[in-house]
């Protein structure tokens, strides 16, 4: 396997007080791809982007940008990586044009207009380009960070909740943005609350939870792993309980007792479904329609989150 273009090493924060941001975090990002850190407010996703972008100091451990560590070659590592917070945070009365450039010339890159004027003309903030920050909307203020953060033209983008407060045709309009950085080469990592949007974009996965890594998979295989399917069985009539008889499927009445459910493994080699139906019939039970849901990364999250489960 190549090397990692990211590598974080037992990374810890611990504030004054005693209480742990992050607890150990191990984790190696691929070049090239786009990596989703999902987790609930408090979890440690900003704290572990920060760090990995030298904002915070960490406790213990180390980041390595492809073997440089940044704490030793800090400028040269930080060079690497751009990073589009969650707050706004621009000088309210400087152009779109000289705050990106300005972020340029920060990170010792020598002027060049005509990067400047692409990334611009491909972010659809060209026409906007002497409008004073103020005087922008949200969801363009969004546009104008994702420029600066790639203004230096950094190997790994960090996009801590991007979408947070912008419509969805600007939502769409930036992960439209972000596969097209993905396919020159840009390695993406963020973090996000709209999950179906991870489940759209990620090609891998991670789950923060307590500040501790609990899930790090490619999504197909997170989902392949732990996503369930559920039969849902529509009676012709309500039952008070589910009879013993069907007690080995562990099933569940919903819908005021007109529906039964039965969870399975959709890859396992059997998955009791004929049998399941055949001891309906012995049992007299009818019914009137069948549907199966898949589980999203969504309810995988949620049992992740809540069912503790650790990492293999």
């Amino acid at each position: 396997m190549n090397q990692p273009i990211l590598s974080i090493r037992g990374l810890t924060k611990e504030y004054e007080g005693g209480v742990k941001a992050l607890n150990a975090i191990d984790l190696d990002i691929r070049k090239g791809e786009i990596f989703a850190l999902l987790g609930p407010n408090g979890a440690g996703k900003t704290t572990l982007i920060n760090i990995t972008c030298g904002i915070v100091s960490p406790s213990g451990g180390e980041v390595l940008v492809e073997g440089l560590n940044w704490q030793t070659a800090f400028r040269e590592a930080r060079t690497r990586i751009g990073l589009v917070p969650q707050e706004l945070t621009t000088d309210a009365f400087e152009t779109v044009w000289s705050t990106v450039s300005f972020s340029r010339g920060l990170f010792g890159r020598p002027r060049d207009p005509a990067r400047i004027e692409d990334l611009l003309k491909r972010l659809s903030l060209w026409d906007k380009r002497k409008t004073i920050m103020m005087q922008l909307s949200g969801g363009m203020k969004r546009r104008v960070m994702i420029a600066k953060a790639l203004s230096h033209e950094p190997d790994i983008l960090f996009l801590d909740e991007p979408s947070a407060g912008v419509d969805v045709e600007l939502r769409r309009d930036m992960w439209e943005m972000v596969r097209k950085l993905r396919d020159d080469g840009v390695t993406i990592i963020l973090t996000t609350h709209y999950i179906e949007e991870a489940e759209e974009m990620a090609d891998r996965v991670g789950v923060i939870s307590k500040g501790e890594l609990i899930a790090v998979d490619d999504k197909s295989s997170l989902m392949a792993k732990m996503g369930k399917k559920t039969l849902k069985i529509a009676l012709n009539d309500p039952l008070e309980v589910v009879p013993q008889s069907l007690a080995e499927w562990n099933l569940a009445l919903e819908d005021q007792n007109n529906v039964l459910c039965y969870s399975f493994d959709a890859h396992a080699e059997r998955t009791g479904i004929a049998s399941l139906m055949s001891a309906l019939s012995n049992s007299g039970i009818g019914y009137n329609d069948l549907s199966t849901h898949q589980s999203s990364l969504e309810d995988i999250f949620v049992e992740l989150v809540h069912g503790g489960r650790r990492k293999s």
